[in-house]
């Protein structure tokens, strides 16, 4: 089985690129299950239903969500309504949405789970402790992947040794900046620190350098936009994982202009 995880996505510019090279990806690579993270798909943070219903119609199975999917308050009523829609898991119960979403295939249900890190971040639950509550809830599935998103380089591979041999692959997003440690853990289960972003090659993170500079170099309060200038290019890893056991055989970064 091919999962494939897509990283942040950035904007209507990384929106535009998704929809134009994400199903010829899928086709290539013989995708069984697609997760995008979509918490910055709509210009100026967050995501709202047109992004989101976006991103699906371009072949995304799952979105997830991060630090900014509450920004949009429009977007509340359809992240309740539509269970492929994530967001991290250890927010609040009260807070819309849900942070777990299981693909069913017929022969095959792959179980996709949202966390989001405290180091760095806001003092939300332990995600330690949430994926322990979420894995029993679902009967600990033999196919999981995790979207865990967060700041700390050591939290994410924390976590993922934490969890690993429990859940097939677990993927880091928010940095935008993809790294170079995929890897396979002792107990099968696929890793990589950041699968990075999709959108602006030439921009800070998605958004313009001037506008980033200023921000850093003033110190004032500045408003963001995704940078308009150069190529787009997307940015996953694909987990190749076992039939039989759940445990991931391969792990590939991809990188598509």
């Amino acid at each position: 089985m091919n999962v494939l995880c897509v990283g942040d996505v950035v904007g209507h510019r990384g929106c535009e690129l998704v929809r134009r090279v994400l199903p010829a990806l899928k086709r290539q690579y013989a995708v069984d299950v697609c997760i995008v993270n979509g918490e910055n798909s709509a210009d100026g943070n967050g995501i709202t239903p047109v992004a989101a219903r976006s991103l699906r119609d371009s072949g995304a199975d799952v979105i997830t969500g991060g630090n900014h999917t509450f920004r949009r308050h429009e977007f509340y009523e359809l992240l309740d309504s539509e269970p492929w829609l994530l967001r991290p898991a250890n927010f609040p119960a009260a807070a819309p949405g849900a942070g777990m979403y299981t693909v069913d295939r017929g022969r095959y249900q792959v179980t996709v789970i949202n966390l989001i890190g405290t180091a760095f971040m806001e003092p939300l639950a332990c995600p330690f402790d949430t994926l322990d509550s979420l894995l029993k809830q679902a009967g600990n599935p033999k196919f999981c992947v995790v979207d865990f998103h967060a700041e700390a380089t050591a939290e994410k591979k924390a976590l993922a040794f934490y969890a690993d041999g429990r859940v097939s692959a677990l993927f880091g997003t928010h940095t935008h900046v993809p790294t170079a440690d995929e890897q396979i853990l002792p107990a099968g289960t696929g890793y990589i620190t950041d699968v990075g972003m999709s959108g602006p090659v030439e921009s800070v993170l998605g958004i313009r350098p001037e506008l980033s500079i200023a921000k850093m170099h003033g110190k004032l309060p500045v408003r963001f936009a995704v940078a308009e200038e150069g190529p787009c290019e997307l940015q996953a890893v694909l987990f190749t994982l076992d039939d039989k056991t759940g445990k991931t055989t391969a792990v590939q970064r991809i990188a598509v202009r």
